[in-house]
């Protein structure tokens, strides 16, 4: 099963080291990884995707809890949460595909952020599912280059991670 684990942590020198120490010496897959300072800049929130079963998981949590610099980790699987990820994309945008490329990018609400004469950059955010979806909708032979950044994620409503 899917999991995005968040985690608050000491905004030190190595700390991102320790955590993907810990799940590479034990053979568990980050999916994806995200990570940057919080509003109090002695802190970092962490963001990862990762698979297993619901006791993986929880070794995983403890494991993490027990690591210096982790002072406070969530599931956000476990509960309502809001999740979002970024993707800018490149594509070969000529003659009377532009048109086409630009209707694609407002039905999935992208933006154009770049425009050359051969190429459009856009911006996209939703759920991986949402830019996977784009990603489909597209002729493969246009894509020119994509970056993405995993899943972000947040609790719902009263749910906090907080110090």
């Amino acid at each position: 099963m899917r999991h995005i684990i968040s985690l608050l942590m000491e905004n030190e020198a190595g700390a991102l080291s320790r955590v993907a120490g810990l799940f590479s010496s034990r053979g568990y897959n980050i999916e994806s990884l995200t990570v940057a300072a919080t509003e109090d800049s002695t802190l970092s929130r962490m963001t990862l995707v990762t698979t297993g079963s619901d006791d993986v998981i929880e070794q995983i949590t403890k494991q993490l809890n027990k690591l210096i610099e982790v002072v406070k980790v969530v599931d956000l699987s476990e509960g309502n949460h809001i999740e979002r990820e970024l993707m800018l994309i490149k594509v070969r945008a000529v003659d009377n595909d532009r048109e086409e490329i630009k209707r694609m990018a407002d039905i999935f609400r992208g933006r154009i952020i770049d425009v050359t004469d051969k190429s459009y950059t856009i911006e996209l955010t939703g759920t991986g599912s949402k830019l996977d979806a784009f990603v489909e909708a597209m002729n493969r032979t246009t894509i020119l280059e994509t970056v993405r950044t995993g899943a972000s994620g947040i609790g719902r409503g009263e749910r906090i991670l907080k110090v």
